[in-house]
């Protein structure tokens, strides 16, 4: 007789992997939380928001990217998850929501319940790390659409804001001022261009250490994503932030000018912040005009806040006074990249669009 188990999916390795993800999951809840795991849906009361004037859900969705090719090749899974929570957050607090709830999605050649638990691992930690609850998710073995041990990742989040506090950008004028918050690394864009760079051109190998890092190169690769969740909400509890933008992919080029009204640009101070070691690395090499750089990669800039020039000195000292109460999910190794650091790196003008690197 035929058994599904024969076409390469095996469900009772599916059910192995829930009883051991089952607690790790139930770590992110909060009394918002209704029911259990097992449910066809998750479910979240938003009783706790009910004073708000016009409380707004906001939605983000995202991936890892192919980054999951340097935690493929190396065999090392539990950041990932981080790294997937991270990119979907981010963009929430950009228009100051609180992410409530997030949901995953995981496409495998072949379940190994280990490899999910490994993966699942880092999910709950940036649920943590980003105060939302692990609700629901999917598990999706398909043998024949990924290779053995390939996989992808999804992920699904939704926060909530009052109306009239939501940052627009739509007041953002000349002569506001930009805070760069400092980046862990590469975060979760560009990695296509990174492996071309250290793996095909320049020959560097994953496993190898590599002193301007103080760690390997496949370690370097992996530094997770920050999580600035935490961090936006309480400056902005404190602080007149006009608009917020997440550096991922396109970089401080094209991120800001996301958040800013038509008609105005930004001019940047590239030697304003000190740049994370991989990033100094791939600029001595000398093979990536600097613009290039600024549109492909962070440069060490994660998050930019827009702001009053005359609040600028205050937002930043606050910053790099706030202890990050993110580092206890962090590995050692990474700890100095996680610490929080905040610099005014450019403004906004009114005499050309786009943005200028000076």
């Amino acid at each position: 007789m035929l058994t599904y188990k024969q076409s390469g999916v095996d469900i009772d390795e599916g059910n192995r992997a829930v009883q051991l993800i089952k607690n790790k999951i139930k770590g992110t809840y909060d009394s918002n939380v209704i029911g259990d795991l097992g449910n066809f849906s998750g479910l979240y009361s938003l009783k706790d928001f009910m004073t708000m004037e016009e409380p707004v859900l906001l939605a983000s969705t995202d991936g890892v990217g192919t980054k999951l090719k340097i935690a493929q090749m190396l065999d090392k899974h539990d950041t990932v998850g981080i790294d997937l929570v991270a990119m979907c957050v981010n963009d929430l607090i950009c228009q100051g929501a609180r992410p409530l709830f997030f949901l995953d999605y995981i496409a495998i050649g072949k379940l190994v319940a280990e490899h999910i638990d490994n993966i699942v691992v880092g999910i709950t930690d940036g649920c943590k790390m980003s105060g939302c609850a692990l609700i629901g998710g999917e598990t999706a073995e398909m043998p024949g659409m990924y290779g053995q041990g390939d996989y992808d990742l999804a992920g699904f989040s939704v926060g909530i804001a009052d109306k009239a506090k939501i940052v627009s950008g739509t007041d953002v004028k000349s002569g506001d001022v930009l805070i760069g918050i400092s980046s862990s690394g590469i975060h979760s864009n560009g990695f296509s261009f990174i492996r071309k760079i250290f793996l095909e051109t320049y020959d560097y190998k994953l496993d190898q250490h590599i002193d301007e890092l103080g760690m390997t190169l496949g370690e370097a690769m992996l530094t997770p994503t920050k999580i600035y969740v935490k961090l936006a909400l309480d400056v902005l509890k404190n602080h007149n932030i006009k608009a917020i933008a997440h550096i991922t992919g396109g970089g401080v080029i094209e991120n800001i000018t996301r958040v800013i009204p038509e008609g105005l640009g930004i001019n940047i101070n590239k030697n304003s912040w000190e740049k994370p070691p991989i990033f100094k690395m791939i600029e001595n090499f000398g093979a990536i005009d600097e613009r290039e750089l600024h549109k492909s990669f962070n440069m060490g800039i994660g998050l930019v806040l827009i702001a009053n020039k005359e609040d600028a000195s205050n937002i930043v000292e606050f910053i790099n006074s706030r202890e990050n109460d993110n580092l206890e999910f962090i590995d050692e190794k990474y700890k100095k990249l996680f610490e929080d650091k905040a610099y005014v790196i450019g403004e906004v003008c009114d005499t050309h669009q786009g943005v200028e690197l000076c």
